[in-house]
């Protein structure tokens, strides 16, 4: 069964994920406050990304990933920013190789 992971803009301006096998359906149910408490909250909603996978546990790992994600790596998926997405991606705590300075050795 196929499936799909969509973004929705809320009229908060705050994004919602989710994954659903009938996307139609799905936004219907979230424009008549049906979906989830998030978007009943902050009708009404856009989608303004979507993914579609072959099977829907797939659709559900892409949200569950794409959901842990900051608004700023967000918005680099959804306008389809490829050089910003990377650097989104980028670790950037203290231990990560590209802020190690070796002349503190």
């Amino acid at each position: 069964m196929k499936g799909w992971m969509y973004i929705l803009r809320c009229s908060d301006d705050s994004y919602y994920t989710g994954s659903t096998n009938n996307l139609e359906l799905r936004l219907t149910q979230h424009q008549k406050g049906e979906g989830a408490n998030h978007t009943k909250k902050r009708l009404p909603v856009e989608l303004i990304y979507f993914e579609e996978y072959e099977r829907i546990d797939l659709a559900f790992y892409r949200e569950k990933q794409v959901q842990g994600w900051s608004r700023k790596k967000k918005e680099a998926l959804i306008n389809d920013w490829e050089e910003e997405l990377k650097k989104a991606a980028e670790c950037m705590n203290d231990s990560h190789w590209k802020l190690y300075d070796k002349s503190d050795d």
